[in-house]
């Protein structure tokens, strides 16, 4: 009955007109083609990333800023500044990111988070830490613990891919972890302490029929935040900073570990907020994992990628040849171009191919034929990378020890 009343809500949230954005779900307006970034930092109240802030980041860091920055996939932060500032004053800080890990592989929506936290380990040159957050997905889908504990391994094994320093890098399971580190219950209770009942369902719109595990559950998320947590790698120190690279529907919990980290004694932590990445299906949403035919995943086949691109890739382009040479396709809609988008790196070659396909010199099937080609050279690395990932190696990532990192001078 819990699950079943569960699904009614977020059914009913689906079919508001207005926009709804959560942790959980994500669901565009009335007659609205895609979520409203812009409204969204209006109503989070977070900060565009503008112009001046790229020219700080390309200052700081002495490199050109990622193209998912350039694009205005990463679009929004918190307190990015700060940040930057602590950095140029030679202050450590460190990079906190996540997964829930609810199936067996990934998909490529999973990866960009991933992505861009590994370009900032580069540039930046920083510890990370990674929560798998298992207990979650225990709380919130239909998994025994056992298989949800499972699937954290599983899915490190795709994070590790990506070409994190394992010097630098720590991914932990929330499990295993609690039962490993008092220091990460202590700062556990003391986030949930600091947020009442009233409180928790304002920010995550959490109801009287939900398991007390969800309403306790942020606290868990907000305290990897909070550098006291790590003890071996930070020791007893409040004063390193960190910055978490997310999506903008993680944001809810973060905005309520920004209000009790002062109350604590800690850094609020800084944010930088991804967009989406939209099903092949058309821009109304984001991937789901539980839908195989709207996403790709890092295990499908070369053909796999082929077949899906063909048949579910939603196209901007006109009804027929005539029409499209005459008027152009529209690459706001078009799946394709807008993969493209967070794949292709070439920024010339991308608005090369903008160009032509508006112009209507480009046709939808030559437009899918680029995408397939990106994806399916992106996804064999990855794969090829990832035979590579013995368990021996995840155990090392997972194991909880000192890490190497730069200490304020």
């Amino acid at each position: 009955m819990a699950e079943e009343q569960a699904q009614t809500e977020v059914k009913q949230q689906e079919d508001s007109e207005e926009q709804v954005v959560t942790p959980w779900v994500a669901h565009a307006g009335e007659g609205q083609t895609g979520i409203d970034y812009e409204k969204l930092i209006r109503q989070f109240g977070s900060q565009r990333i503008d112009g001046d802030m790229m020219q700080r980041i390309e200052s700081v860091t002495g490199q050109k800023p990622h193209h998912f920055l350039r694009r205005g996939i990463f679009f929004s932060h918190r307190d990015l500044a700060g940040t930057l500032d602590a950095y140029s004053s030679n202050k450590p800080f460190y990079l906190y990111t996540g997964r829930g890990p609810s199936s067996e592989s990934m998909h490529l929506g999973h990866l960009i988070p991933f992505m861009f936290t590994k370009y900032l380990q580069d540039v930046f040159d920083v510890p990370l830490v990674v929560q798998m957050t298992d207990d979650e997905k225990f709380l919130w889908k239909d998994l025994t613990v056992e298989e949800a504990h499972r699937l954290a391994f599983e899915n490190a094994k795709d994070i590790i891919a990506c070409g994190f320093d394992i010097e630098k890098t720590f991914i932990f399971s929330d499990i295993d972890y609690l039962s490993t580190e008092p220091s990460f219950y202590k700062n556990i209770l003391r986030a949930q302490k600091c947020v009442t009942v009233n409180q928790a369902k304002g920010i995550f719109g959490f109801q009287d029929s939900d398991c007390i595990g969800k309403i306790s559950f942020p606290a868990v998320q907000a305290v990897p935040s909070f550098s006291t947590t790590f003890p071996k790698i930070f020791g007893e120190s409040k004063d390193v900073q960190c910055l978490i690279p997310c999506a903008i529907d993680q944001d809810p919990y973060f905005r309520m570990t920004r209000d009790i980290a002062p109350r604590l004694g800690f850094h609020k932590p800084a944010i930088i907020h991804s967009s989406f990445f939209p099903a092949l299906q058309g821009p109304q949403s984001k991937m789901s994992a539980s839908d195989p035919t709207s996403s790709i995943f890092l295990t499908d086949t070369m053909d796999q990628i082929k077949n899906k691109i063909n048949k579910y890739a939603f196209s901007g382009g006109r009804d027929t040849k005539e029409e499209h040479e005459e008027f152009g396709g529209n690459t706001e809609l078009d799946i394709s171009y807008q993969y493209l988008t967070f794949f292709l790196e070439d920024d010339e070659k991308l608005t090369h191919i903008k160009k032509e396909y508006e112009s209507g010199r480009m046709l939808t099937g030559e437009l899918k034929k680029e995408l397939i080609s990106v994806l399916q050279a992106l996804v064999s690395k990855h794969q090829e990378r990832r035979k590579k990932v013995t368990d021996d190696i995840v155990k090392t990532f997972m194991s909880y020890r000192p890490l190497t990192f730069r200490a304020a001078e």
